[in-house]
């Protein structure tokens, strides 16, 4: 049986699944659905148009699927919000609904967004992921599953962070993130996240291999091209594969280990 404060505002057509707690002052939109098990603080906001999943934490203060931060958006679009199950979302963290018409913002399963976390619109969000706090993500966004985002980070619109990559605090982030690297400063690679491959337990020779090909892109004075061609002719992972076909997908650019001081400002 769900438990909900007399003083919480929620929709009649809101779906609240079983076990449920909803504390003071909370407001729970029409077309709302609260997966079994959540946990929804006082002072909290979740809009129309947003899925919690099972067990989800949202703390105080925090806004789920409010409208885009976007000038042209209709509010007459049907769009959505999802968070996976497992999620924590912590005090004042906000995450914005989908600009297009039926598509939505996505949080995946067992992800902890810090408190003063921003969500932008159409960000794709995988799993495990950890915003730190202030760590604040432009529209369509998209990480990879276990990484972790620093404090005060920012991530401008449209680039993607790869799996398993650590970015570092106050870093800025303009161009896409390969897998399974440590960033810091301004969108420059500082090596292989050995931390996070580690916890996360890859074998030595997969390690070894993600460092020979960061070696390969970052480290020689080879070309984006044969950096993936003696990628290739390094021992078969499936890893190497994800990594190749990250770079061979970016639109934006990917990270380098250096940058002139013009390129800083473009």
């Amino acid at each position: 049986m769900s438990k909900i404060d007399d003083r919480a505002i929620v929709g009649k057509k809101a779906n609240i699944g079983e076990g449920v707690e909803v504390g003071p002052f909370t407001i729970i939109e029409d077309d709302v659905t609260i997966g079994a098990g959540c946990r929804i603080a006082p002072h909290a906001f979740i809009c129309s148009g947003t899925t919690l999943g099972e067990n989800v934490e949202v703390h105080m203060g925090a806004v789920i699927g409010n409208v885009p931060q976007d000038l042209g958006f209709d509010r007459n679009k049907k769009t959505y919000t999802r968070i996976g199950n497992g999620t924590v979302i912590r005090e004042y963290a906000t995450i914005h609904r989908s600009t297009v018409e039926g598509g939505a913002t996505t949080v995946g399963e067992g992800s902890y967004l810090m408190a003063m976390s921003h969500v932008g619109h159409d960000c794709a969000i995988g799993n495990h992921v950890i915003l730190a706090n202030g760590a604040l993500l432009a529209g369509h966004v998209s990480v990879g599953d276990y990484t972790f985002v620093s404090g005060n980070v920012v991530v401008h619109q449209f680039c993607r962070i790869g799996t398993v990559a650590m970015i570092g605090g106050f870093t800025g982030i303009n161009k896409d993130v390969p897998p399974y690297m440590l960033v810091r400063g301004p969108s420059v690679v500082r090596g292989v996240n050995l931390v996070g491959l580690r916890r996360l337990k890859f074998s030595r020779e997969i390690i070894g291999g993600i460092r020979e090909a960061y070696k390969l892109i970052f480290m020689s004075n080879l070309n984006t091209a044969q950096a993936i061609e003696g990628i290739r002719k390094l021992k078969p992972a499936k890893e190497l594969d994800h990594l190749v076909e990250f770079i061979q997908d970016s639109k934006r650019g990917i990270c380098k280990y250096k940058y002139s001081d013009d390129e800083y400002f473009e």
